[in-house]
């Protein structure tokens, strides 16, 4: 009879625990994290007696959670990969407003500037069109100060989100430790503690939304995780906290550490595979430094191209002088890492702005050498290895001159060199007179009086400052029959000969003659110095030519052959494209992780979340589990009364 109770009670209680567990299944199936539970039962020791063995009820052993290790670390996984190029598509998204298109663009506001000059060569003496000119020159100056500071802003940004997401991972970080010093305490008691696991996940989960984590189980239930390719952030019960600390070179810029023994490890941005602070990291170090440096490289060689034309012509005063710059902009600048041990100082300056590249270098000394890197495609330039006597006199690269300004170096000290970062954002419009506009060419040309053929003067516009001299000189064509044959007499522009064909300019010393119709023998072109500065476009008509010359990003192969370059123009164009594609990748990148992260926390939703129907179900099936066990008992007393009565007569 006793055994019939035993197993009416074990039945009883068995059913209980399935229906409880099956309850708070369904009050926890919108509790983020939760793992669906079930109860666990076996078969309670059988008892033997001469008949066989007979059994004793059910046992409930323990609840168990729904866990697949190998799912939720993919689900952690996969959504931290998403959690990235989220990030940066949204930083990307902000970095395209600042290249806008149309009447907006930087582009509009630099065609507007040089088309403004062909109003000065209608008229050069017109105030108002110089006035125009001037008025335009601060519109671009301004646009580009606003991109550069646009840029700034998303630097900014960019570092206040990875000090806010560090303080979020330090804080989740510390809570998982807690929870692991719990769980091991629970260890000896031979039962999961259900809860405080899923409460763990969930701590995970979080932390991979910031940083891709990987998870190593200890012995007493405890997680250990480690991030950027080994670091530890939680060891047991002790979590290693991160910092967001200023970048080794630029202190602008963040990076990531974690503090272990005392010192702050640095965390390679690269070895971040996954979460919002990997995506900020890959925004700012590849993203915004080739929009900065593009943006840079085109206010560095168009300024350039500008000022070097101006100062070739003579400007409006009384007496004419050569003209002042039209802008200035933000210097190069060489940033010693933090960690150098010596005192050396470098001097960074620009050449020939047509050359500069959209790019940082580094620069590292060894104890004997200097090695020079391109960063924007890790490639030596400069001739590398460098030793510290060229590296004293000068070296020449991408339209750079670097020199060794003072000081000593030692082994290991490096260098960041960026040639147009602040290049924009320092950008300003500098000169105010109308009349410091230089719209004349220092020289004249004009037909000989006595020529029989077509030609005519188009222009004649100084080049380069080769020029000397202020004599007069004449081109007289010898040759007119298949070949137009030139030669110029003694004087200043120096003499020379050539040959001349239609479209083609006439390259003399400095100074280009450009020609309509066609000369005939004996035709002569006489060149003299401009003596009425209020009539002459010469340079007017140059500056105007900027806007279809190529001005910047001309390079130099290892052969020596040259590169050609851009106009202002296609290179805006090329920077749109640039961050363009940019966009598209990370658009398509994030579509591809999100599908997948969407995939592995439905295959972990699938297994470990709550059905509520598959609950619904269970409960109907405990209840009648609960009233057969209740009916076990019930005969059970019935029986035992029966006995009772008998046993009485």
């Amino acid at each position: 009879m006793s055994a019939l109770l035993s197993i009416g009670k074990t039945a009883m209680f068995a059913s209980y625990a399935a229906l409880q567990t099956t309850g708070n299944n369904i009050a926890n199936a919108n509790t983020p994290g939760y793992s669906r539970q079930q109860v666990e039962l076996a078969d309670a020791p059988s008892q033997y007696s001469g008949g066989g063995f007979f059994g004793k009820g059910v046992d409930v052993k323990t609840v168990s959670r729904a866990y697949d290790q190998f799912l939720t670390s993919h689900a952690v996984s996969t959504a931290s990969t998403a959690a990235a190029d989220s990030t940066r598509l949204d930083r990307l998204s902000l970095l395209e407003k600042v290249f806008p298109i149309g009447s907006d663009g930087l582009g509009s506001a630099v065609g507007s500037f040089l088309n403004g000059f062909a109003d000065v060569a209608s008229n050069p003496s017109d105030a108002s069109a110089r006035q125009v000119v001037l008025s335009n020159a601060q519109d671009v100056a301004a646009r580009f100060k606003a991109a550069g500071d646009q840029l700034s802003l998303l630097q900014r940004g960019v570092v206040q989100d990875v000090t806010t997401s560090v303080a979020s991972v330090n804080t989740l970080a510390r809570q998982v430790a807690a929870l692991n010093q719990q769980i091991a305490s629970m260890s000896g008691s031979g039962q999961p503690p259900n809860q405080l696991l899923d409460a763990r996940d969930l701590l995970v989960s979080q932390i991979g939304d910031y940083l891709n984590v990987s998870t190593v189980r200890a012995d007493d239930g405890s997680l250990n995780l480690f991030i950027g390719g080994g670091q530890s952030l939680v060891l047991g019960a002790n979590a290693s906290p991160l910092k967001a600390i200023q970048d080794s070179f630029d202190p602008a810029r963040v990076q990531l550490a974690v503090a272990t023994g005392g010192a702050d490890r640095l965390i390679p941005a690269d070895s971040l595979s996954g979460g919002s602070i990997a995506g900020q990291l890959k925004f700012q170090n590849q993203d915004l430094v080739a929009a900065t440096n593009l943006l840079g490289q085109m206010a560095t060689a168009f300024s350039g191209a500008v000022n070097a034309q101006q100062a070739l012509g003579l400007d409006g005063r009384q007496p004419p002088g050569s003209g002042a710059p039209l802008f200035s902009v933000g210097a190069p600048r060489v940033l010693p890492a933090s960690t150098n041990a010596g005192n050396a100082g470098l001097s960074l300056t620009v050449a020939d702005a047509s050359f500069v590249q959209a790019s940082d270098y580094e620069l590292r000394f060894d104890g004997s050498n200097y090695s020079l890197t391109r960063l924007s495609d890790q490639q030596s330039v400069g001739g590398s290895p460098l030793t510290p006597a060229q590296l004293g006199a000068g070296v020449q690269v991408d339209g750079l001159t670097l020199q060794l300004a003072a000081g000593t170096p030692q082994p290991g000290d490096r260098f960041l060199l960026q040639p147009t970062s602040a290049a924009a954002a320092m950008m300003r419009a500098t000169l105010s007179d109308p009349k410091g506009l230089a719209a004349a060419s220092p020289f004249t040309a004009s037909m000989g009086s006595a020529n029989s053929g077509t030609a005519a003067v188009e222009a004649m516009t100084a080049v380069s400052p080769g020029y000397v001299g202020s004599t007069s000189a004449a081109i007289t064509f010898t040759n007119d029959t298949g070949a137009y044959n030139w030669t110029l007499s003694a004087g200043s522009p120096s003499s020379g000969s050539g040959q001349w064909s239609a479209g083609s300019p006439i390259a003399l010393n400095g100074f280009e003659l450009k020609l309509n119709g066609v000369p005939k023998s004996g035709d002569t072109v006489n060149v003299v110095p401009t003596a009425s500065t209020a009539s002459n476009n010469g340079n007017a008509l140059a500056l105007f030519d900027l806007g279809t010359k190529a001005i910047l990003g001309f390079a130099t192969l290892p052969n020596a052959s040259v590169v050609p370059g851009q106009n202002i123009t296609d290179a805006y164009a090329s920077a749109l494209s640039n961050i363009g594609v940019r966009v598209q990748s990370a658009k398509s990148a994030q579509a591809i992780s999100g599908a997948i992260a969407e995939d592995a926390r439905t295959a972990r939703s699938n297994q470990a979340g709550v059905n509520l129907d598959e609950e619904a179900a269970r409960l109907i099936q405990y209840q009648q589990s609960y009233q057969a066990a209740a009916k076990i008992l019930q005969i059970a007393q019935s029986i035992f009364d029966s006995l009772l009565q008998a046993a009485g007569r």
